[in-house]
């Protein structure tokens, strides 16, 4: 078939306007979207409070998707995810998409501590409530953890700072308590797979009764309402004042997703939201971030067991 170069030039004019129409559209789409990304222990308070509330305020359609906070930064900077807002626990994944060249600066917006939760209905549950209403006679929860046929489950501490915390928590426990072999005794190896589980099911895996006490964060296990056992600030992670001198005399190794050996340090229990540099919807995304940050998101964060956030800007 022969076209004539008029017939050629509409047909490119056609074809420029289709292409201009879908990126309109796109554009369109993008406006009318929030893309969050998030430390999967956050599901609860973003995707059912914080999210919701934002959208419905802006006319806006939420989207939240949570995950470890190292798998989802490494998914963020690889591109293989696209989102306006990423929020992270520790600045370590943080400094992930820094060095990706998509974020420049991240601002705290929550802080909490590491806790130890339990299964109110499992076999330990009598145990544990015991330590937990401090009762005369109650054995220390990390003997309790060591009880034989006890199935304790935390994350993977190559793509989870929870699943790195558990280990700092149990190796200053430790230290605190004056008990060699402590976390070897309670953990086994790093990676020992009879424990280590994706986060964002732990807590769930937890309450239908699959582990009878896992690792925790005090906001997420709050904000799915489950008891736990409150740990002293020497080994919670809580506090930044004892970084220098306390928290900062153990670490441990890991591959990374390269296979490297990773010597990992402790990190402040801080969350921190970054806008990210190819956020589809850059307006909404500092919206987002300001509206944690505003007093009504605060009150929504300590409304789920989170507390105010610490330290400055990362």
């Amino acid at each position: 078939m022969v076209f004539t170069l008029n017939q050629k030039l509409k047909k490119a004019g056609s074809g420029l306007l289709l292409c201009s129409l879908s990126f309109a559209s796109l554009a369109v789409q993008a406006a009318d979207n929030i893309n969050v990304t998030y430390a999967g222990s956050m599901g609860v308070v973003m995707d059912k409070y914080l999210g919701p509330t934002f959208a419905k305020a802006q006319k806006l359609n939420y989207q939240g998707q949570g995950q470890g906070a190292y798998g989802m930064a490494n998914l963020l900077a690889s591109k293989k995810v696209v989102a306006d807002v990423f929020v992270s626990i520790t600045p370590g994944p943080i400094d992930v998409l820094k060095k990706a060249g998509l974020v420049d600066t991240s601002v705290p917006v929550a802080s909490t501590s590491m806790v130890i939760a339990y299964n109110p209905k499992g076999k330990f549950a009598q145990q544990f409530a015991a330590i937990k209403d401090h009762q005369a006679g109650a054995k220390p929860w990390w003997q309790v953890l060591q009880t034989p046929g006890l199935h304790f489950g935390r994350t993977d501490a190559a793509t989870d700072p929870q699943g790195q915390n558990i280990i700092f928590t149990m190796m200053l426990a430790e230290k605190y308590y004056q008990q060699p072999g402590l976390a070897k005794k309670v953990l086994g190896e790093v990676n020992n797979p009879q424990q280590v589980l994706a986060e964002g099911g732990l807590l769930t895996r937890l309450e239908a009764g699959q582990v009878d006490a896992a690792s925790g964060y005090e906001s997420a296990t709050r904000s799915a309402k489950l008891p736990y056992i409150a740990l002293p600030d020497e080994i919670n992670l809580s506090n930044p004042e004892m970084s220098a001198k306390w928290y900062d005399t153990v670490s441990f190794a890991v591959k990374d997703h390269n296979g490297k050996d990773q010597t990992l340090h402790t990190q402040p229990l801080v969350f921190y939201a970054a806008v990210l540099k190819n956020a589809p919807n850059p307006v909404a995304a500092k919206r987002f971030v300001a509206f944690m940050q505003s007093a009504e998101g605060q009150k929504i964060f300590q409304e789920n067991g989170y507390d105010k956030p610490k330290g400055h800007d990362f």
